[in-house]
């Protein structure tokens, strides 16, 4: 008889693997876009080179603060707020109490979701911006397509599903900076390539 183990305790899955097959094919599905892929929402191009040091930066982050699959909006907030609802406190007192709550209950989780980094990044303003985080995006997204075979895969909910790791999300971030490396404007300056 089989032995079985308990899922609970076994080591996490290895991380998914991004091969040079996996690019090769999202760089056809970029090749074969309705809209260009490498201009944001700005109406500008943006370099692979630009579009590789956001993925990396998201990366770095979420390496830093955490990586969460999803937002646990679900939390059950009448517990764990020590929020008084007194009748006779005053508006003042409650806002404080409030505001109190958030700071030491709400703010104090750093860890982000795939997408919220992608924007964080952006924000920040030292490794990429909101057009590059565009980018970003859709170059994840055309990797998604290319590994899994759909064309409606998307890489945000992708990273949601319930077996995802932090590996995977830094794979898919590692394999997104050597796609736009490799297949983004200004690559052929970077590989030595010509047309």
């Amino acid at each position: 008889m089989p032995m079985t183990t308990n899922t609970a305790t076994e080591p996490p899955t290895a991380a998914v693997v991004f091969t040079d097959e996996t690019l090769r094919t999202a760089a056809g599905l970029a090749a074969d876009s309705y809209r260009p892929v490498w201009t944001g929402p700005s109406g500008e191009e943006s370099s692979g080179e630009s579009v590789a040091r956001h993925l990396e930066a998201t990366a770095a982050l979420l390496d830093k603060d955490g990586w969460v699959r999803i937002y646990d909006c679900g939390k059950d907030w009448t517990t764990s707020a020590d929020l008084a609802d007194d009748d006779s406190m005053t508006v003042k007192a409650m806002l404080k109490s409030l505001l109190r709550w958030v700071r030491e209950d709400v703010g104090n989780d750093p860890q982000r979701t795939l997408s919220t980094a992608l924007r964080h990044v952006a924000e920040g303003g030292g490794h990429g911006d909101p057009g590059t985080a565009a980018i970003a995006s859709d170059v994840l997204d055309l990797l998604i397509r290319a590994h899994t075979g759909s064309d409606t895969a998307r890489a945000t909910p992708w990273s949601e599903r319930l077996t995802r790791t932090h590996a995977d999300i830094t794979a898919l971030l590692t394999a997104g900076a050597r796609f736009a490396r490799t297949y983004g404007p200004g690559a052929a300056e970077v590989t030595g390539k010509t047309d």
